[in-house]
Order: structure tokens, then C-alpha cells, then sequence
């Protein structure tokens, strides 16, 4: 799968529970029932909130004919039993009528590629142009729709101008804004809103039951309503990262560049990628909470403890115009360090000199 999954997380194809969006599910109910069902969707919303798992929830609905109604009158829900040959089939990738785009593997570099390429889409043209093997219909989903290149979009583009008979195209997207406006223009929008606490809990527990019910809480309100992004957390070992990423923090305007240096040695290591990635999500992260804590005058539930009093510490340190600045190069500096493979060590380096100076105003 292209989405931020990780080897403890049940993949989207298998999943055959989706809680927190039911109003999304009840609305494709509706226009499916009433014959208004488009063929083209654009499911976005935050990663790790259910995109996926909701895509291939749609897809075996509409593969199995669910949707054509039964003996029982209209279906209430988009759930096809896990039981089902459908599926099954999907789960395992082998549904003929199913096509699944995403970012191919690449041979040189020995891995994902950084985007969809066009080779990657224009098989979906010869896809939709046969007959469904399996039933009436034939469905594509796009994973992540903004991770094609213009190429890849423009290709796409040319299938959903003319969508054929009975297919269905399914654009899962994290950034909605990097998708082509010619294809969102083209696509029934559904946009799916972070979970509450307590749902990102009940989803912690029944993948993770290891985890108790505290580091539930504080990976819920670190995920910011995310499931995916919780259980990625958890499977890294992310409140432990984030307990010493905070107590680097709490020192402040002092820092321990120590304990830094240590930190960004780390980081180099092929096999800390994804400690880079869960800092590059924290660090901004934190100061978000921080700056619209300062904003609204009062800080969020705190994920460890100490954080309301370093955040209204802090804040009191220099301007919100000039800590919003710190986010913003704070955040631009870790996208850019992906982008362009710079020394990740250096990148936190300048990082916590960025803060020491601030702080220090």
C-alpha cells in the first residue's frame, strides 16, 4: 500500500471496520440508491484518518452488487462480510475488476518511488476499456492522488473525461490543493474530518491491546485524530521520541546540544528513516499546539507531563508573529530535507539554534 501504513497496522484491503464516518458512508448510500452515484470520487482528509480503508470499503461494496439492492431492500451500510469472495479477492489483491494505482517500485534505487509516473496510470486506460471480468462493474483506486506527477494527472485526466459505463475511479488524496484542479473539478468531493479521542482510542486497542490506556490517551492527542497515524506512533516507539524531543525542549533557552548532536547521529542511519520522519511531524507539531494554545489563551491537554508549563514559558518569550515565522521554518526545513536528501543531522542542529535564539529574545 502507498499509504502511512507500518508492519503493525492492519492494511486498508483487509479492514472491514471503519468507525467515525458514517455520515460520509450514509451520503454514498444515498446517492448510490437514488441513481446519483459518480463515477468519479476524491476522498480527502488527514493521513492515517481512514481514506483508504474507506476507498476499498466503497470498492468491494460495488464489486460484490451490494449496492443493487437484494430481497432485504436497499443495504445500510457499505460493508461487504470479510467473509465474501470479493473480499477476499481484494484483500488479496487479485479481484480482476479491482486496478490499484499507486507509487511503483523502482529497480535502481531499490524502492518506492518519490511519485506516480505516467507508466504508473495510463494502464487504466486499457483497464476500463474491457469488459468487467467479474460482474457489472470495473474500479480503480488512486493512492495517493497527490503523489502523481503532471504527467501521471494529465494521463489520469483523459479517463475521467470520458468515464466509461459502469467504472468507478477512486482518488485518495492527503493534500487535496496538490491534485490538478481539472480532476478535483471532476470528482464528487468527500472530505473526511479527524476522529474524537476516544474513537482513536478504541481503534489503538483493538489492533495494539499491549498498549495501556494512558499511552492510548497521549498518542491520541499526538495523532490529532488519526488512527493510522497513532498506531505508525506506536509501532515507532513515538511517545518515547517525543518525551525526548520535549525534554530537549523544556531546557530551553538553554539546550543540552549534547544530547542533540547524539539525536542527529542517529538520524543519518539508513535504518532511523523513520525516526526522521516521526521528529519532522513532532517538532512543528508541538509548536502548533504551542502557538494556538498562545492564541486562544489556553494550551491542549498536555501528551506529557510538564508541557502546559514550558508551552506558557515559552510563549511568553518572544512575539506569536515571530514564533509562527519558527514554525513555518521550522517545518519548511524538515520538507525540504526529504526533498532534496540533506544532512538530517544539520537540518536538527539548525533547528534547536533556531529555537535557543528565539527564545532567547
Amino acid at each position: 500500500m502507498a499509504s502511512d501504513n507500518t508492519s503493525d497496522i492492519t492494511d486498508p484491503r483487509e479492514t472491514s471496520v471503519l468507525l467515525g464516518h458514517e455520515a460520509a458512508e450514509a451520503e454514498l448510500l444515498s446517492a448510490w440508491s437514488q441513481g446519483r452515484f459518480a463515477h468519479s470520487l476524491l476522498i480527502s482528509g488527514p493521513r492515517g484518518v481512514g481514506k483508504a480503508t474507506l476507498a476499498y470499503r466503497i470498492a468491494r461494496f460495488v464489486l460484490s452488487g451490494d449496492g443493487a439492492g437484494n430481497l432485504f431492500g436497499t443495504p445500510d451500510s457499505l460493508a461487504v462480510p470479510d467473509d465474501d469472495p470479493v473480499f477476499r479477492r481484494v484483500a488479496s489483491n487479485s479481484h480482476a475488476d479491482l486496478k490499484i494505482v499507486e507509487r511503483s517500485f523502482d529497480p535502481k534505487r531499490e524502492r518506492r518511488r518519490e511519485e506516480i509516473v505516467v507508466g504508473d496510470v495510463r494502464e487504466l486506460v486499457t483497464f476500463f476499456s474491457m469488459t468487467a471480468a467479474e460482474g457489472d462493474w470495473r474500479v480503480a483506486i488512486v493512492d495517493a492522488a497527490d503523489e502523481m506527477n503532471r504527467n501521471a494527472a494529465n494521463a489520469l485526466l483523459k479517463t475521467l473525461e470520458e468515464p466509461p459505463a459502469h467504472g468507478l475511479v477512486i482518488l485518495v488524496a492527503h493534500v487535496p490543493g496538490r491534485v490538478p484542479a481539472t480532476l478535483r473539478s471532476r470528482c464528487r468531493r468527500l472530505t473526511l474530518q479527524p476522529l474524537a479521542p476516544d474513537l482513536v482510542g478504541q481503534i489503538i486497542a483493538g489492533q495494539r491491546p499491549d498498549i495501556t490506556e494512558d499511552q492510548r490517551e497521549s498518542l491520541a492527542r499526538l495523532a490529532e485524530g488519526s488512527p493510522g497515524r497513532a498506531l505508525a506512533l506506536a509501532d515507532s516507539n513515538g511517545l518515547a521520541l517525543y518525551e525526548e524531543l520535549f525534554n530537549l525542549i523544556a531546557g530551553l533557552p538553554t539546550v543540552d546540544m549534547l544530547a542533540v548532536h547524539r539525536l542527529g547521529d542517529r538520524l543519518n542511519r539508513k535504518e532511523e528513516g523513520d525516526t526522521f520522519n516521526l521528529i519532522a511531524y513532532v517538532l512543528p507539531h508541538w509548536l502548533e499546539r504551542m502557538i494556538q494554545g498562545s492564541t486562544v489563551g489556553s494550551f491542549p491537554p498536555p501528551i506529557v507531563s510538564g508541557e502546559t508549563e514550558v508551552m506558557t514559558r515559552l510563549a511568553q518569550t518572544a512575539s506569536l508573529e515571530r514564533w509562527c515565522e519558527v514554525w513555518e521554518k521550522v517545518r519548511d526545513l524538515f520538507s525540504a530535507t526529504n526533498a532534496v536528501n540533506l544532512d538530517r543531522k544539520q537540518i536538527l542542529l539548525n533547528v534547536f539554534s533556531t529555537l535557543q535564539t528565539t527564545s532567547r529574545a
